[in-house]
C-alpha cells in the first residue's frame, strides 16, 4: 500500500489535529526507498505542524510514527509523566531525545515498551492501568484499553473512527494527504 494510504488510514486523526499521534506499520522491500519516503512525507506535512519518524525497520517490517511535535511536548509535560519515563529510563522529554530513547527501546526488544502510549495520546492511567493488570480487567477498548475516564474515551474512540472515515470518503474523492492536513 502506498504511504499515503497508510496516512489516511492510520493517522486521520493526527492529520485533523484531534490527536498528538499515531504509529503504523507497513513492509518494506528497500529501507533506503522506505526512508526516502519517510523524508520526503515529513518535509511535505512538516509546514502543517506534522512530522514523520521511522522508528524501527527490522526484518522487512518498520514502524513509523506521525506525530505533533508541539502536542507531544505537551503531552510529555503532563503531570506524572516525566516520573513514569524517568523510570522506564528516559533523561531528557524533549520531544526529539525521548522519541530516540522510544526507538532505542523499540529496536532492542521484540514488543512494544509499555510507555509507548503515552506518545500516542493514551492518558497515563490507562499506561499504567494496563501494566498493572497485565492487560486484562479494562472497561472497554478501542485505539487502547481504557481502565479510567470510560464514558469520555468511548466518546474520543467514536470521533477518531468518524474522522477516519471522512478522511477515507474526501481522500477517496481527490483530496491529497497535504490538503487533509490541518494546520496547526
Amino acid at each position: 500500500m502506498p504511504l499515503d494510504r497508510y496516512l489516511i488510514d492510520h493517522c486521520s486523526p493526527t492529520l485533523a489535529n484531534l490527536k498528538t499521534a499515531n504509529l503504523f506499520s507497513c513492509r518494506y522491500s528497500s529501507q533506503e526507498q522506505l526512508a526516502g519516503q519517510v523524508l520526503g512525507w515529513h518535509r511535505a506535512l512538516e509546514s502543517k505542524g506534522v512530522c514523520l519518524r521511522l522508528l524501527r525497520a527490522k526484518n522487512g517490517c518498520a514502524l513509523i510514527y506521525v506525530y505533533r511535535p508541539l502536542r507531544l511536548a505537551a503531552d510529555l509535560c503532563k503531570p506524572g509523566v516525566a516520573e513514569f519515563l524517568a523510570g522506564c529510563g528516559y533523561q531528557s522529554l524533549a520531544p526529539n531525545e525521548a522519541l530516540a530513547r522510544l526507538s532505542e527501546r523499540l529496536c532492542s526488544q521484540e514488543g512494544f515498551p509499555h510507555e509507548i502510549g503515552l506518545f500516542l495520546s493514551y492518558p497515563l492511567g490507562d499506561v499504567q492501568g494496563f501494566i498493572e493488570n497485565g492487560g486484562a480487567h479494562y472497561k472497554c477498548s478501542g485505539c487502547w484499553k481504557v481502565y479510567c475516564n470510560e464514558c469520555e474515551t468511548a466518546k474520543l474512540f467514536a470521533k477518531y473512527q468518524k474522522c477516519r472515515g471522512v478522511y477515507w470518503r474526501l481522500f477517496n474523492g481527490g483530496r491529497s494527504v497535504l490538503q487533509l492536513t490541518v494546520a496547526a
